[in-house]
């Protein structure tokens, strides 16, 4: 009996298995990504195409039943940017939870407020770029 390659398609989990594609999500987060926030949508212009710094990001990305906005799997970092919807108390208590989900996998998650990335982009773009290799520190 012949071992399959670890990246060989035999040799990975089923999609259901892994924690970044469950099947569930996958309409959801195809349909995030249709529709990005006008904050998204500006951010996604610098972060799209490995611009910032050579990194490849992903939009709506999936990890658990978790979406992230933003994230780079060479450096294990998600961003995420947060609205009127993340000022109160249930959404401060379900952001926290995600964040030690992610954390628990291994993912940096960091946050801007929307306004942030209309008024201050170049703030936030260094912001990311300052946690690149953040596991090292």
């Amino acid at each position: 009996m012949s071992k399959a390659k670890p990246n060989h398609p035999l040799a990975r989990p089923h999609r259901s298995q892994r924690p970044n594609t469950r099947p569930y999500l996958q309409t959801f987060r195809t349909e995030l990504r249709k529709t990005l926030t006008p904050a998204e949508a500006t951010l996604w212009k610098y972060l799209q195409r490995s611009q910032l710094e050579g990194r490849k990001f992903r939009r709506q990305h999936s990890v658990g039943d978790y979406i992230l906005d933003f994230y780079c799997p060479s450096e294990r970092l998600g961003v995420e940017l947060d609205g009127q919807v993340h000022r109160n108390e249930r959404a401060e208590l379900y952001d926290y939870e995600r964040e030690l989900f992610l954390n628990d996998y291994g993912i940096k998650v960091v946050r801007f407020e929307n306004l942030v990335v209309f008024c201050h982009t170049e703030y936030v773009l260094l912001e990311i770029k300052g946690w690149f290799d953040w596991w090292n520190r």
